[in-house]
């Protein structure tokens, strides 16, 4: 039994290591329009250049790869990288993921709550915005109702005229919210 548990942990390392390296691929490649492949290596993982962060950095490109993230160039004298369109969608995702983010996540007492009442003959942007609303940090509250302690509200101001919304999307930052809503709310964030 404790030979299976060794050897599943075993397993388990370089799994846990692989992600930190995708996503170092991902961003370098966010970057430029394409790198060589051992431009990349070196750009990946400059000081540590053993023999297990060279196989796990090949094993997360062959990853990338095949989840149709990141394709290969062949020239006559090198191969490169470079993002598809999902890898492209996959560092955007990545930045709102960021702990580096340009908007301050600390809660400054307000709460921004988001209306959004889209038709039917709209859901493709419809399911885009709730789609960024979730990754902004915002919780549904009730079918259409979104909340967030989150100071994202000049974002989806900027969305909303983008993209013509008048009465279909609403803004609303406030700071009072009844004590129960209150503490519901920091239990769905956490807080």
């Amino acid at each position: 039994m404790k030979i299976k548990q060794e050897s599943a942990s075993s397993a388990d390392a370089p799994k846990r290591r692989n992600p930190d390296y995708s996503k170092k691929i991902l961003k370098i490649l966010g970057e430029k329009a394409a790198i060589s492949l051992p431009d990349l290596a070196n750009q990946v993982n400059s000081k540590d250049c053993s023999q297990s962060s060279a196989y796990a950095i090949t094993r997360s490109l062959k990853g990338l790869r095949e989840a149709g993230l990141v394709e290969n160039i062949s020239s006559g004298q090198n191969d490169y990288a470079r993002l598809t369109k999902e890898g492209k969608k996959k560092i955007n995702s990545l930045k709102l993921d960021s702990d580096t983010t340009l908007v301050n996540t600390s809660w400054d007492g307000f709460w921004r709550i988001i209306l959004l009442d889209l038709p039917e003959t709209r859901k493709s942007e419809r399911e885009s915005l709730r789609y960024l609303l979730k990754k902004a940090g915002f919780v549904c509250l009730k079918n259409s109702a979104w909340i967030s302690p989150y100071p994202y509200e000049h974002l989806f101001e900027n969305i909303k005229k983008d993209l013509g919304l008048t009465t279909e999307m609403m803004i609303i930052v406030t700071q009072y919210v009844d004590e129960e809503t209150k503490k519901f709310l920091f239990e769905s964030f956490g807080k």
